[in-house]
Order: C-alpha cells, then sequence, then structure tokens
C-alpha cells in the first residue's frame, strides 16, 4: 500500500511538472497538520519525516520541560521526570522530541491531509508557471485561443493561460477558438488565483520583436531600430539607423521586393509600416519622420521642443494624415511638438525671403519724393508752353470785323 503511495507521488510529479520533493514536503505537513487536529493542540510542535522510497510516515512531536505539567498544557509540557526517560540529560525549560506511534488517522485527519496536499500541488504548479513565463515577459509566443468570454481572449500557452484583454486587441481582428496568433508577453504577475500572464497585439515591442525575427542583421549589430510608434490596427512609423558603413538600414528592413515588411504586415493584419532613417540632425529626423510628405523647411525650437515644418499647401492633408495621425506618430517617434503650416507654392517663401535679404534700391520715402518732383516738373512745363504761344494778331480780327 505505502508503495502504491509512492508510485502515485511519482505519477503527479510527473504530470505536473512538479519536483517529488516538493510533493514529499506537503505531505509532511498535511499529515502534521492531520496529527495536530485528531491527536494533539494546533500550538504544539509536531515533525513529519516520510520515507520517499518506502512511504511509510514516522511523526515526532516536541514538548517544553517543566517541573509540574500546568492544566491545559498536556500537549505542549511534560514533566522532568518522563522527559529524563527521554533523554537523559533534559533540563527544565529545554525541548525533547520523541517519536510518537504512528497511529491510524481518522477521515476527518485524512480529508485535512488530502486538503493540504492539494493547496502545495497547487502552489507548487503556480511557482512552476510563474518562473517559466516571467523569463518571457517581451517575448513573442505562437499560440492558440482557447476561449473568447466578455471581450476578453483567453490563451493557450502549453502550460499556462494567458488574457488578452479589449485593449490589447487589434480593433480589426475577430478571435474565434481554435485561431492560431502571435501575441506579445507584457508581463507576468502573482495574483490570489495563481500567476496572470497578460499578452497583447497592439504592443509597439511586438513590431520589435516581429522584425527581430524576419531581420537577421539585428541580431549581429549592423542595423538597429531607434523608436517606434504605433496606433494598433491603423500605422506604425519606426526610425531605423545603420551601424555598419555601407548598409542601407531602410533597404535591409524593407527586404527585397518588400518581402521582411510584408511578412510582419501578415502578422498584424491590414495595418501599415512606415520605416524611416534616423538622424542625428533633428530637422532631418522630422522631416523623414513626415514620410510621405515632401518638407519645404523645418524650424525648430530647441528649448520647448516644438518643430514648425512648412509644406506645400497641396501636400498639407498628406503631412496632417487622416485624423491627424501622420503628424501624431511623426510627433511621438521623434520626441518633438510638431506643428504643420502650409504654403501657397513650394518656392513662393523662400523667393520672398531672398528678395527681402537684397538691398532695396529705394525706400517708400525717397519713391514718394520723386513722384512729387515728376508731377512738379510736369506741371511747370505745361505752364511754360502756355506763356510762349502767340497771341492772336489785332489785325486780322479787324480785318474779320470789316468783311
Amino acid at each position: 500500500m505505502q508503495n502504491q503511495f509512492i508510485s502515485a507521488i511519482e505519477q503527479i510529479c510527473e504530470e505536473k511538472g512538479i519536483s517529488k520533493d516538493s510533493v514529499i514536503e506537503a505531505i509532511e505537513a498535511a499529515l502534521a497538520a492531520a496529527y495536530k487536529k485528531d491527536y494533539g493542540d494546533k500550538d504544539q510542535e509536531v515533525r513529519v519525516e516520510l520515507d520517499k522510497n518506502s512511504g511509510e510516515a514516522r511523526i515526532f512531536v516536541s514538548r517544553e520541560v517543566v517541573k509540574e505539567v500546568q492544566e491545559g498544557f498536556e500537549f505542549l509540557q511534560i514533566n522532568l521526570e518522563d522527559a529524563k526517560k527521554i533523554d537523559k540529560e533534559a533540563q527544565v525549560g529545554e525541548m525533547v522530541e520523541y517519536e510518537e506511534d504512528n497511529k491510524e488517522f481518522g477521515r476527518v485527519a485524512a480529508q485535512t491531509a488530502k486538503q493540504v496536499i492539494m493547496q502545495r500541488i497547487r502552489e507548487a504548479e503556480r511557482e512552476v508557471v510563474f518562473s517559466e513565463f516571467s523569463d518571457k515577459e517581451g517575448q513573442i509566443i505562437a499560440s492558440t485561443v482557447q476561449r473568447v468570454e466578455r471581450g476578453n481572449v483567453y490563451i493557450d500557452l502549453g502550460h499556462a493561460v494567458g488574457v488578452l484583454f479589449p485593449n490589447d486587441q487589434l480593433p480589426n481582428e475577430r478571435y474565434y477558438t481554435g485561431q492560431r496568433i502571435k501575441v506579445y508577453v507584457v508581463r507576468v504577475e502573482q495574483t490570489l488565483r495563481g500567476p496572470q500572464i497578460v499578452v497583447s497585439r497592439s504592443h509597439p515591442e511586438m513590431i520589435r520583436r516581429l522584425f527581430e525575427m524576419e531581420v537577421p542583421e539585428i541580431g549581429s549589430g549592423s542595423v538597429e531600430i531607434v523608436a517606434i510608434a504605433r496606433e494598433a490596427g491603423a500605422r506604425t512609423k519606426i526610425a531605423v539607423k545603420s551601424n555598419l558603413e555601407g548598409v542601407d538600414p531602410v533597404g535591409t528592413f524593407v527586404g527585397g521586393r518588400g518581402s521582411r515588411v510584408q511578412a510582419v504586415m501578415n502578422e498584424i493584419g491590414e495595418e501599415k509600416i512606415d520605416i524611416i532613417s534616423y538622424s542625428e540632425d533633428p530637422k532631418e529626423y522630422i522631416a523623414s519622420a513626415l514620410s510621405p510628405t515632401k518638407v519645404i523647411k523645418v524650424t525648430t525650437n530647441e528649448n520647448d521642443k516644438k518643430a514648425v515644418v512648412k509644406v506645400p499647401e497641396d501636400q498639407l492633408s498628406l503631412a496632417i494624415g487622416k485624423s491627424g495621425q501622420n503628424v501624431r506618430l511623426a510627433a511621438k517617434l521623434t520626441g518633438w511638438n510638431v506643428d504643420i503650416d502650409g504654403a501657397d507654392d513650394a518656392g513662393i517663401e523662400e523667393t520672398a525671403d531672398a528678395v527681402a535679404e537684397e538691398p532695396k534700391a529705394m525706400n517708400i520715402k525717397d519713391l514718394e519724393e520723386s513722384l512729387i518732383s515728376e508731377v512738379s516738373e510736369t506741371e511747370a512745363n505745361d505752364t511754360e508752353d502756355l506763356t510762349e504761344s502767340p497771341a492772336p494778331k489785332e489785325d486780322s480780327v479787324q480785318d474779320k470785323d470789316k468783311e
């Protein structure tokens, strides 16, 4: 019977993936609790040793040595005379331990032992799950949808179940039982009900991990992702740079005929991905972040971390994006507060600035004086012409009268 008991323990250990020692400790604690419940006192010290090979249990009880046992403390104290029978060197105030007869525990005691064993096994399972998945935080796991309840999606992760909350789901995805998806492990928490594994499909870092799976150059350090700005289900912008001369970072991430970026997009549905080249120059970086918009000029304010970007009037809506999405993602990516300013023509403002920088030939006051002078000369000439004109001859008038 005892050998069957040990065989059952070994089977439990194999099925649950827990150590045999932890189960033995749980059983020893359960038998000690059962003994105190049926044959002793809850405050007395009881120790149980379970043989790992035969399954035989040995029970040891400790009591305090006193001159005379007080009433109500029979399970906690032992008089000196009885203590001497156990240990000849026993002294008052010391603790003596002796082995109790292995009694047949009653039904209630057995039930108590069973409850303690099950509780300890559950705790051991939780520890195994927590230790396994705490190392997987920040990683991507291939999983299967187990069920969908009240908006939450429960994910089968093998030895554990993860939860995909509504805010971690992609808005354009619909989940169903048996669906195979990749999820990003956000965090693993210990709760009263055991480890809770929170996974996500909308986390920005999921994009980084997906590209690491598709772009081996990231692992070698040739290229790297500097920043990510994501609005899950709609659009993502990533800034990349090269750490090796002659390597095109954008082309590396795009891949031949767009194979690499397309593989990532296939994992996240219809979400678009913009890959831009990172620059140490804030103006170049901001201009690139607004891609595919053509930028005329970028003016930055280092103190306030603000930037004003001028774009052609016909590309103003493209720069802002649908509901401000493009400029919002550019601001998240660069860390700058970006304002978009439209120009009537791509070169009109630059031309105006160039003209303003050239020296003026004549100011307004000189122009007014010149006009007044011209008008005065014209009036003087007209007056002179009238003065020099000959008057009609009197003879001629008289001749006309005669006629």
